[in-house]
């Protein structure tokens, strides 16, 4: 949901460049192998491995096609077992980078660059996580925010702009309430 609201809602209007970073929830809870957290984190961590391929290899605009299609078919097809060639075909790379799945060389890159976003926010949030230049130059980032839904254009924008002004506030560490729904998560992006 927060990668829909910056990329339909809040880029265009806040003239934002985007990187997409891996973080890999396997590597960071390290469940128990055998347990479906386990599983399910694995399944995703594969994926990682396959877009850092393609990051490596391709165009930066490939990885952010990668995870939608890969984020579109597990969020609104519920489908976590897709093959992954034709998730590749049908975002516009070659299937051939699904041999990155089982590559574990990909791992130290995805560590990498976890640890570089990790670095900026600490070790006890998971994702999203987002990181930008403060007004004064310094690199700043913040967990979440996690939303159930995607704020349309006005609140889209207050939403940005609140969470850029609080990150320019020194000492501010967290804003927190319990979530009571689930994420809402519209029609599938084309």
């Amino acid at each position: 949901m927060t990668a829909r609201w910056v990329v339909d809602e809040v880029a265009a209007e806040r003239d934002l460049s985007i990187t997409w970073q891996p973080i890999s929830l396997l590597f960071k809870n390290e469940p128990a192998e055998g347990t479906p957290y386990y599983e399910s984190t694995s399944l995703t961590h594969k994926m990682l491995r396959v877009m850092e391929a393609v990051r490596a290899a391709e165009d930066e605009s490939k990885v952010f096609d990668l995870y939608w299609e890969f984020g579109s078919r597990i969020h609104h097809d519920g489908d976590r077992t897709f093959d992954l060639a034709e998730a590749l075909v049908t975002a516009g790379v070659s299937g051939e980078y699904s041999s990155a799945a089982d590559d574990e060389k990909w791992d130290a890159v995805i560590r990498e660059k976890m640890d570089d976003g990790l670095s900026l926010v600490g070790d006890d949030v998971g994702t999203p996580i987002i990181a930008w230049n403060r007004s004064d130059g310094d690199r700043v980032a913040l967990f979440g925010p996690v939303i159930t839904r995607v704020p349309q254009k006005e609140d889209a924008l207050k939403l940005w702009d609140a969470m850029a002004m609080l990150g320019d506030i020194d000492g501010f560490w967290e804003l927190k309430k319990t979530r009571t729904e689930r994420p809402e998560f519209g029609e599938r992006p084309t």
